[in-house]
C-alpha cells in the first residue's frame, strides 16, 4: 500500500470536510432524531458513494482529457465559485 498517498489523501479530505455543510447536517439530524448510530451509518454510506462517483468520473476524465487541462478547469471552477461567493451571487 502507498501509505504516503493514503495519509495525504486522508488529511486533505479530513481538513476539507471539517466543519462543512455535511458535518453540520449530520449534527443537526442527530440532534433532531437522537439516533446517532443511524445518522452515522447513513452519512458515511452517502459520503462513500459520492466519493466513489468522484473517483470513477475522475478516472474516466483522465482517459479522455490530459491531466493539465483537468487541473486548469478545476482551478478555474474554484476561482469562479469563489468570486460568485464573494459577491454573494450564489
Amino acid at each position: 500500500m502507498e501509505w504516503k498517498l493514503f495519509f495525504s489523501t486522508f488529511v486533505l479530505i479530513f481538513l476539507a470536510e471539517l466543519g462543512d455543510k455535511t458535518q453540520l447536517s449530520a449534527l443537526m439530524l442527530t440532534a433532531q432524531t437522537k439516533k446517532p448510530v443511524l445518522i452515522f451509518i447513513s452519512a458515511s454510506l452517502a459520503l462513500v458513494i459520492i466519493t466513489l462517483l468522484g473517483v470513477m468520473i475522475g478516472d474516466s476524465l483522465l482517459r479522455l482529457i490530459p491531466e493539465d487541462y483537468i487541473r486548469r478547469l478545476a482551478s478555474a471552477l474554484f476561482i469562479g465559485l469563489g468570486v460568485l461567493l464573494w459577491f454573494r451571487v450564489i
